[in-house]
């Protein structure tokens, strides 16, 4: 038995609870930031059954080789707008994420991810500075949509 630890990411964005979590879980917004900086998501590549038990499976391909990883899990909570939890069985132990987010109530939302079963290999500086991006990617995609709007 691997050793499996927990990390948890918070970012305050300029939008509504209910406009983050369609980003989070609509291939059509997840094809624009879902991965590391270096990959892409198309939008063909994301399966999204939003229910608990429905499938979420995204497929990235590595800019540099064309070499992909695909990320399999299972939604066990589904609540819009305030949280979304799967749950990636392929990943020892049973990786869990949940998001939950909180209207801050005067236009900002707070996105709270706190991972559980975290294996080695995703404690890595490495590995949290390539998820970092991943948040940074949403970051300027919920920013285009909001300049988009105004």
């Amino acid at each position: 038995m691997t050793e499996t630890g927990e990390l948890t990411y918070r970012r305050v964005h300029r939008a509504s609870p209910e406009v983050l979590f369609d980003c989070m879980t609509t291939p059509e917004h997840l094809t624009h930031f879902w991965g590391p900086a270096g990959t892409t998501t198309p939008v063909g590549n994301i399966t999204i059954d939003l229910r608990p038990g429905g499938v979420f499976e995204t497929t990235m391909v590595s800019d540099a080789d064309g070499s992909t990883h695909t990320m399999r899990a299972v939604y066990v909570e589904v609540r819009r707008p305030e949280l979304l939890v799967w749950v990636e069985a392929d990943v020892e132990g049973g990786m869990r994420t949940t998001i939950t987010f909180i209207d801050l109530h005067d236009g900002r939302t707070e996105v709270v991810t706190h991972q559980t079963n975290v294996p080695a290999a995703y404690l890595s500086a490495q590995a949290r500075a390539g998820f970092t991006t991943s948040l940074d990617r949403f970051d300027v995609y919920v920013a285009e949509l909001n300049a988009q709007r105004e």
